[in-house]
């Protein structure tokens, strides 16, 4: 069992910078790809960012290719997330997740979801 807390999201203006984090329990953390997807209100849940076990393979999402960052501290079981140039349109709940296999943009290859953190960017 894996459980995944977020925190870190907040609300900025369009341009800033922001970082998110997700602490994991457990000592499996090295064993799962980690990622982040986020939903805004009314849209489907879409996949944003994952990164495999070593940290040594990272994919995103055409939409924030460039601007977001995926990462993680293995010996801190912890996923981060710094997202820079941030638009309106990144206004969304952000979910950390763990899959067992890497590294699917898909949320049938999720095997645990945290609770989400709000990441809402103004005009």
């Amino acid at each position: 069992q894996v459980q995944l807390v977020e925190s870190g999201g907040g609300l900025v203006q369009a341009g800033d910078s922001l970082r998110v984090s997700c602490a994991a329990s457990g000592r499996t953390f090295s064993s799962y790809a980690m990622g982040w997807f986020r939903q805004a209100p009314g849209k489907e849940r879409e996949f944003v960012a994952v990164i495999s076990r070593s940290g040594g393979s990272t994919y995103y999402a055409d939409s924030v290719k460039g601007r977001f960052t995926i990462s993680r501290d293995n010996a801190k079981n912890t996923v981060y997330l710094q997202m820079n140039s941030l638009k309106p349109e990144d206004t969304a709940v952000y979910y950390c997740t763990a899959s067992s296999i890497c590294c699917s943009s898909s949320t049938a290859s999720v095997n645990y979801w945290g609770q989400g953190t709000q990441v809402t960017v103004s005009y």
